[in-house]
């Protein structure tokens, strides 16, 4: 079964054949792209050739490749070249340049533009891929948030989904989400020490208002999950007029707030780690430290609030949550009523 707690992208072989274009760019071009950001220095066209076993004609190819990618590469006469200018790209070689990580980013495919990195991700997992598999896009044509909505975006922000194997039970779930949040905003916080907190279940406000959103989806046996798709979207240098207009529930963007872009490589490295942290606590069965981070950015604690259920809506105190993820909402009765999913309103 798929649960989501919370178009298709490519048909037929053609996915498959896009995704393999995507892998092998270029690895070369990858690999290229890393001996310099790892040198910071002028690399021979010589050596480049022999470090990679190709032709000299075969490293200008990649060369030109990612200079049409927005990369400034000058052709140094009998030296070689230099890297002298990175665009603002999210592209796997940049993002494992100083990554830490063990388990996320094993696998890491980049698109342009993509209709659903979720849907992408699922596809994949059934189709084996390894845990850890980071798929990230500029932009999106066709993103998803809870509930069937619609998530606006633009190119600017960071758009990924993560395949996880948990070897967990469903029931389990919902501390990836708890985790998946906690890490947006430790990276956020940490990278731009921004006041930026958690509303549950999903949703990440600076003052109040919405600049990430996570998305879990799952494939589960009756006792066991066969893997998870997190999905998390970030507004980073998007604009304030490519922000998504809902009055009761307004949108922002971290570039909006600082007013100033941000660079978003190093927000996306630190927020990798933090996932990595929280998923590594999780699989070490250690749900009490999940509950305790998550607790301590609760943003909803103590305010009045109103919750849209399928059974309709329900109004109350937020409490907080309790041990396995469930808000706990105190009634105007003075009852205690537990709600394991909807939507928050404040």
């Amino acid at each position: 079964m798929t649960c989501i707690f919370g178009c298709d992208i490519f048909e037929g072989n053609r996915k498959s054949i896009l995704v393999s274009e995507n892998k092998n760019m270029s690895r070369l071009r990858q690999e290229i792209l890393r001996a310099f950001l790892e040198t910071g220095d002028i690399l021979s066209g010589e050596g480049l050739s022999k470090r990679f076993g190709v032709s000299r004609s075969s490293i200008w190819k990649h060369i030109q490749g990612l200079r049409d990618q927005g990369y400034q590469i000058l052709s140094c006469p009998k030296l070689g070249y230099r890297l002298v200018v990175r665009p603002d790209g999210l592209l796997p070689a940049e993002i494992r340049a100083g990554l830490s990580t063990k388990i996320i980013g094993k696998e890491i495919l980049h698109f342009k533009e993509i209709s659903s990195t979720n849907d992408l991700g699922l596809k994949l997992a059934r189709q084996g891929y390894p845990e850890g598999t980071l798929i990230i896009a500029e932009c999106q044509s066709c993103g998803r948030g809870r509930l069937g909505r619609s998530w606006i975006s633009p190119e600017g922000g960071i758009y990924l989904s993560l395949i996880l194997r948990p070897q967990a039970s469903p029931d389990l779930v919902p501390f990836l989400i708890l985790l998946a949040g906690v890490a947006v905003a430790k990276g956020i916080r940490k990278i731009l020490n921004l006041p930026l907190l958690l509303k549950w279940p999903n949703d990440l406000l600076i003052n109040g208002k919405k600049v990430s959103g996570i998305l879990t989806e799952m494939e589960a046996e009756l006792d066991k999950v066969n893997f998870t798709v997190v999905g998390i979207g970030i507004n980073v240098n998007v604009r304030a007029d490519q922000l998504p207009e809902r009055p009761d529930y307004p949108a922002i963007s971290l570039m909006v707030e600082m007013g100033r872009e941000v660079d978003r490589r190093p927000l996306l490295q630190e927020i990798l780690l933090a996932i990595e942290d929280g998923y590594l606590e999780f699989k070490a069965g250690n749900y009490t430290s999940i509950l305790e981070a998550y607790r301590e950015l609760d943003g909803i604690l103590g305010k009045k609030a109103k919750i849209k259920t399928l059974q309709g809506v329900i109004e109350g105190e937020a409490e907080g949550i309790e041990k396995d993820g469930a808000l706990r909402l105190r009634l105007s009765n003075g009852r205690v009523k537990r709600i394991r999913s909807g939507e928050v309103i404040l």
